[in-house]
């Protein structure tokens, strides 16, 4: 099978999936922004061919560059991972005919309006929500849901650009710092209440043939804004818990309803007072490393795994569910550069086992934004066969180990 892969160098694991694909057999032309010659040799050696665009996000010199490698040889899939990537490889896939996800699926997955409003008809709990594109919309939406209120891009990623409005004064400056006193147009989102996490998937024709359930300690939105908190992703290894059945049901659901059909999912949902709503969802892997997590618990290559599912529309491993895995990021005390950290001899003396990767940027590196994310700055990544003890262990971690700068 000869698979077209939107670019293949970055983010950095963007080669695993070409790895993945070369592993399981396929030839691999990778459609990328760097010249050939800034792609490293182990990289070129996993790829049959590479074509160079402009932008991969220009949807014009993509399905240029696709059908230069279809007027040389047959083209099976065309593969893009990445969330801004995923509508532009869907229309050059559907020009080309090119089989994989649709234009319609790929919108719905970006749009997140059109998605809920898709969701709720199918009778899929979701939280109130519209698009807005003036003052007035919006000030009417905030009168009939309620503050406080959600607002967010209508293509944002993760929680990128989101924001909760919480009074009139919030409200009247979200009009001019998203635009819409000038004709932009925002996603708004009754606020709910309760507990977030994600479950992820790989799908093949439309059936979940893998799953992850994680949480999120605290929600999103608090642990992007605030800085003294180091905030924890957990992957669970309980997903045969009985809690989680609604979960699993609801998750299959939305596949059927947004016809996706073999790709990888993350799907965000919260749980509170309400019961379970969805809340988003993106037929792509998720980001922060989340997969890095998925394969350290479960003893297996998700890489390889996912490129299965592409290739041969067939699983290739089993999940063990050995361990829980989970990533504690943190954060430094102020915006600066790395001074130095505390207690990293503790926690290596007391946790070093359980301990799978770490990054702890050298003394003299500048520190990231808070709101640039999970990964800006240090980050460990633990597991232990016991979802409690992986939790107290995280918890140990936020506790006892500091970032400084200066």
């Amino acid at each position: 099978m000869h698979v077209l892969f939107v670019e293949p160098k970055f983010p950095f694991n963007q080669r695993q999936f070409v790895r993945g694909l070369r592993a399981v057999g396929a030839r691999v032309t990778g459609i990328g922004e760097a010249p050939v010659e800034a792609l490293d040799e182990e990289l070129k050696g996993w790829l049959h061919g590479y074509e160079r665009v402009p932008t991969v996000v220009d949807e014009g010199a993509l399905f240029e560059a696709v059908r230069r490698v279809q007027g040389r040889e047959w083209v099976d899939r065309l593969e893009a991972t990445v969330e801004a990537h995923i509508l532009p490889a869907a229309r050059a896939r559907e020009q080309a005919g090119i089989p994989g996800t649709s234009v319609r699926t790929a919108w719905l997955c970006r749009d997140k309006p059109a998605m809920k409003e898709a969701l709720r008809t199918a009778g899929i709990p979701t939280a109130a929500s519209r698009a807005v594109s003036s003052p007035q919309e919006l000030r009417v939406f905030a009168a009939e849901t309620g503050l406080p209120i959600v607002l967010k891009p209508r293509s944002a990623a993760g929680a990128s650009g989101t924001a909760k409005i919480s009074n009139e004064r919030e409200l009247e400056s979200a009009i001019v710092e998203y635009g819409l006193d000038r004709g932009a147009s925002v996603a708004a989102e009754e606020f709910v209440e309760g507990h977030e996490g994600f479950y992820d998937t790989l799908t093949i024709g439309g059936r979940v043939v893998h799953e992850f359930i994680s949480h999120y300690y605290p929600n999103v939105l608090e642990a992007m804004r605030t800085r003294w908190i180091s905030p924890q992703i957990v992957t669970t290894n309980r997903v045969d818990a009985s809690g989680y059945g609604e979960l699993k049901a609801m998750g299959q659901k939305v596949v059927e309803v947004l016809g996706i059909g073999t790709s990888a999912t993350h799907m965000e949902w919260f749980f509170g007072p309400r019961g379970l709503r969805f809340s988003e969802i993106g037929c792509r892997p998720p980001g922060v490393g989340v997969w890095d997590l998925y394969a350290a618990g479960n003893d297996f290559d998700i890489y390889r795994e996912w490129a299965m599912t592409v290739v041969h529309g067939r699983p290739g491993q089993t999940t063990s569910r050995r361990y829980a895995a989970g990533m504690i990021a943190l954060r430094p005390d102020r915006d600066g550069r790395v001074s130095h950290y505390e207690g990293i001899e503790e926690l290596e003396q007391r946790f070093g086992d359980w301990i799978f990767d770490r990054h702890l940027p050298p003394p003299g590196t500048p520190t990231g934004p808070v709101e640039a994310g999970y990964m800006a700055n240090a980050w460990i990544r633990l597991r232990h066969p016991d979802y409690d003890t992986l939790r107290q262990m995280l918890d140990h971690v936020g506790r006892t180990v500091k970032l400084r700068a200066a």
